[in-house]
């Protein structure tokens, strides 16, 4: 079964830097696309980066510019990294793997398409 490993949170500055790392194992063939997904409490989780195995990418516009999403398939890791870090960024990040086709208009960014979760890693920024 796939199984997703989140690491690198912790507790930041505001204007600070973070890399969340995310190691896939598991059978993936089925749930190529990636991403990163937070959730503050009292609030829905949101999409925040996601990847296409092509190295497409996508982001929700409150990070854009921010924040980068990578992988390292040698190493079946995913990799967000944080930049200009706001108060607001902070939450729980979790990373998941799924399918969809964007082509078909899919949104990359919806919880709909991604059937394997990590457990999370938190992410606290202070001003």
């Amino acid at each position: 079964q796939v199984q997703l490993v989140e690491s690198g949170g912790g507790s930041v500055q505001a204007g600070s830097s973070l890399r969340l790392s995310c190691v896939v194992s598991g059978p993936t063939y089925d749930s190529p696309d990636m991403a990163w997904f937070r959730q503050a409490p009292g609030k829905e989780r949101e999409g925040v980066a996601a990847i296409e195995p092509d190295g497409t990418t996508d982001y929700a516009d409150s990070v854009k510019g921010r924040f980068t999403v990578s992988k390292d398939n040698a190493k079946n890791t995913l990799y967000l990294q944080m930049s200009a870090l706001d108060v607001e960024d902070t939450a729980m990040y979790y990373c998941a793997a799924g399918i969809y086709y964007s082509d078909e208009g899919d949104d990359p960014l919806s919880t709909r398409y991604y059937s394997h979760w990590g457990q999370g890693t938190q992410v606290t920024v202070s001003s």
